[in-house]
């Protein structure tokens, strides 16, 4: 049985699609069946690794949902595209139970394919977000070392706790990533403070850095181990994937 990932935050600009795209693709080069999903109407996950956003997502179809992934150019990592398509991302943000039912069922069908599935949710405690975490077995919370971050995250939490009761249990905590991380700044080393007090055990071990690859490989179409696999990056990535490996 796969492990399925949905990464989440309702606050944009926290590394949420830069986590989902640079720990799909460690997981990859470790050795495991990847997917990386995108049901983020801004396809960034999609451009990320080099791919053109779909004319329809293959979610919303009924479509064996193999028929619609793309093998990217990192070994073992797959790619289920985002779509920008306006009816299509109403549909997402208006999602109800029939659209639960699809989803789980289309994961369901591929689970035996991979390893690991990763899903790049939007920017929003949303309908489509809540559907994610349904058919999910993991959330994973990046979050930014700010204030507001926190903020964000305990709002967050109600909503997965609600989906946890609804799911008897099949969605877990994966873990709560520390991104952006300045360890010259006061700020920081007090949040990193805060989340661990509050969370415990579900904050990774590992922090992903500021680091300009990481901003700089999308738009190259890279995973930051494409484009500068000796950067700071990179190295928490590969960091950040054992972490996860370890927790299984």
């Amino acid at each position: 049985m796969a492990r399925i990932f949905s990464v989440v935050n309702q606050k944009g600009g926290v590394g949420k699609t830069t986590t989902s795209v640079n720990l799909s693709a460690a997981l990859a080069l470790a050795g495991n069946r990847t997917l990386l999903i995108d049901i983020d109407p801004q396809c960034n996950a999609t451009g990320a690794v080099g791919v053109d956003p779909a004319s329809r997502h293959a979610l919303l179809g009924d479509s064996p949902l193999g028929e619609s992934v793309i093998q990217t150019e990192t070994p073992g990592l797959s790619l289920l595209p985002g779509s920008r398509r306006f009816q299509d991302a109403d549909v997402m943000a208006n999602s109800d139970a029939n659209a639960t039912v699809r989803l789980r069922g289309h994961l369901d069908s591929v689970m035996g394919d991979y390893d690991y599935i990763l899903i790049d949710c939007p920017p929003s405690a949303g309908a489509m977000t809540e559907t994610a975490l349904t058919a999910s077995t993991e959330v994973m919370i990046p979050i930014q070392c700010e204030y507001f971050a926190m903020v964000g995250v305990a709002q967050l939490i109600g909503t997965i706790k609600k989906v946890i009761g609804a799911t008897n249990g099949r969605l877990t905590f994966g873990g709560i990533l520390l991104t952006m991380y300045d360890e010259s700044l006061e700020l920081t080393r007090e949040i990193d403070e805060d989340v661990r007090d509050f969370f415990g055990d579900i904050v990774f071990e590992n922090v992903v850095p500021r680091d300009v690859a990481l901003c700089e490989a999308p738009s190259h179409g890279q995973t930051v181990f494409q484009y500068a696999p000796r950067s700071r990056g990179a190295f928490a990535y590969t960091q950040l994937c054992m972490e996860v490996l370890q927790r299984d």
